[in-house]
């Protein structure tokens, strides 16, 4: 059985009944360290009463922002938890971020304090660092008087309300408005171009009421958490859904590469696993395709009485290499490959693809393995409506578009931005182009927008860094393109600088190998680039002079 949770119209409410349901059972495990953290339920209550306290003695008060950077870990998630459940909006940001998007976002959030890595203290000058907490071991960092007097008085404050010891039935949140701003989400680290998208309480009880009624976990059932903490995808379906239902969450603490992730899932035997698409198609591509080359393999399968025999013992050795425990793989945030979509479908393997948008923290549409339809992204989940903006929405691509408890309040300080994603009548613009067949099965069919997603979940927004390189020397435009899960650039060069000063081919290499280097300097790692190519031609552009990005998709590099 799980934690009945379709009672409770509350998040704060489902986050107190599982942790007086689940009181002894384990809640967290960061794995991958040599000695491995982990709490029961009781633990993360104990700390949630104690943050509770410090954020009292620090004059914190309901509505102030929380920010958490950190790699995922049981404390990355602690920390979260005590920020929600005081009442406090939660700012996430990715790890992987650089410096200066770090200081950008928490200045922008006008954030009140700061868990964070000992990277970010160390580093990040313009912080405050007095109001500083090591997510690694809950420490402030700055030997300051006023923080070291506020933990001092909350562990008092703390001894004083639990004399023997805090019991379950000592665990009460007070009921959220469902309006309220709960997530701060960022989809961009820079000054001029950041997105805070407003995330209301509404949304994320919403996303882990469709998660309860959707995907077939019970209480106790171990989960594999591999995704940034800090992107709506992995917080809401690979920690706060499991949580609120007393799973017990795994933290991978190493990138996931498939070397380690098949050790991780192989140990932990999760009974779901959500990634994006890149995992997927890498372990397949590596370790399954090459086994179906050989002439043995290839004879067998050319056997119409064999092949199926054949799929069905492929699809036993891949569920094993999953663990032997899943139920389903749930893969979002960017199209799976067809090829790689393909053969899983042909041999039954249990995966779907889901769709979604950090506005809508973040589900939109998706439908169970045994009735997914292929090639599509699911149909709209409960509470959220979608359509297509087309005059033939069966036949014609048009944008896709969403309305629902799901959808954001907006995007912080930035009601011109909000203004555009949302219309008068609260349908959500996408950016994405679909179309939507008779039994609702939404199909995408391009991107409206150029987003490119990491490897490890992380968006990539390409103007962003193109507009950095477009500043260097001798380039006067370029397209940033991504193969596999690397990133290229593609840069035409200023040819009346080349001309005027003469250069030469390896010349001029040479100076687009060093641009390639400083701007790496600028960008987080998921955004590096690997490699730059010289394009001898202008790249062909509209009536509007917006470069035609779909024609360099699959350019050479």
């Amino acid at each position: 059985m799980k934690y009945s949770i379709e009672k409770d119209t509350s998040l704060m409410k489902i986050i107190e009944g599982t942790l007086k349901e689940n009181w002894s059972s384990k809640a967290f495990t960061d794995y991958g360290i040599k000695v491995e953290l982990e709490y029961t339920y009781q633990e993360v209550a104990q700390h949630i009463a104690r943050f509770h306290f410090l954020f009292e003695e620090l004059g914190i008060k309901p509505g102030d922002r929380i920010a958490i950077c950190d790699k995922n870990s049981s404390n990355w998630s602690i920390s979260l938890l005590s920020t929600l459940t005081y009442g406090a909006v939660a700012v996430p940001i990715l790890n992987d971020f650089n410096l200066e998007q770090i200081e950008n976002i928490y200045e922008h959030s006008e954030s009140s304090l700061f868990f964070c890595s000992n990277r970010v203290f160390t580093e990040a000058e313009r912080l405050n660092k007095a109001r500083m907490i090591n997510v690694a071991d809950f420490k402030p960092f700055a030997d300051d008087k006023v923080m070291l007097d506020a933990i001092e008085n909350a562990e008092k404050k703390y001894n004083a309300k639990f004399p023997n010891g805090m019991q379950p039935s000592d665990v009460c949140y007070k009921v959220e408005d469902p309006e309220a701003l709960t997530l701060l989400s960022y989809t961009s680290g820079s000054t001029g171009n950041s997105k805070g998208v407003m995330i209301p309480n509404r949304a994320l009880w919403s996303n882990v009421l469709f998660a309860d009624a959707a995907l077939a976990l019970e209480q106790g059932s171990r989960i594999l958490s591999l995704l940034p903490l800090a992107h709506m995808y992995g917080f809401s379906f690979e920690f706060l859904y499991e949580f609120c239902i007393g799973c017990h969450v795994h933290f991978l603490t190493k990138a996931p590469s498939p070397k380690i992730l098949l050790g991780a899932i192989a140990a932990v035997r999760p009974s779901l696993l959500v990634a994006v698409p890149l995992i997927i198609e890498k372990i397949v591509r590596g370790r399954v395709f090459p086994l179906l080359q050989t002439p043995r393999m290839k004879f067998m399968l050319s056997i119409p009485g064999l092949r199926n025999i054949v799929h069905s013992k492929i699809r036993q050795q891949i569920l094993k290499a999953f663990g032997g425990n899943i139920y389903e793989v749930v893969v979002g945030g960017a199209p799976l490959n067809k090829e790689v979509g393909d053969f899983l479908a042909r041999i039954n393997f249990p995966i779907t693809v889901g769709y979604g948008m950090t506005e809508c923290a973040p589900i939109i549409c998706y439908e169970d393995w045994k009735y997914f339809a292929k090639g599509s992204c699911g149909k709209q989940v409960p509470r959220m409506e979608v359509k297509i903006d087309s005059p033939d929405p069966h036949n014609v691509a048009g944008e896709i578009i969403c309305k629902g408890m799901n959808v954001m309040l907006g995007y912080y300080k930035n009601p011109e931005a909000t203004a555009e994603a949302i219309d008068a009548d609260g349908w959500l613009h996408t950016g994405d182009l679909g179309t939507i067949d008779r039994h609702g099965n939404v199909f995408i069919r391009g991107r409206k927008k150029s987003m490119l997603l990491g490897a490890n979940g992380q968006n990539i927004y390409p103007e962003e860094i193109e507009d950095k390189l477009n500043s260097l020397p001798m380039v006067l435009e370029s397209v940033v393109i991504q193969k596999g899960e690397k990133l290229y650039a593609l840069v035409y060069p200023d040819m009346e600088q080349v001309k005027a000063l003469n250069l030469g081919d390896e010349e001029l290499k040479s100076i687009m190998e060093q641009n390639r280097k400083d701007l790496n300097l600028q960008i987080p790692a998921y955004e590096q680039i690997c490699g730059v190519r010289i394009m001898e031609q202008e790249f062909e552009k509209t009536p509007k002079r917006s470069i035609k990005r779909f024609l360099y998709k699959d350019a050479e590099v």
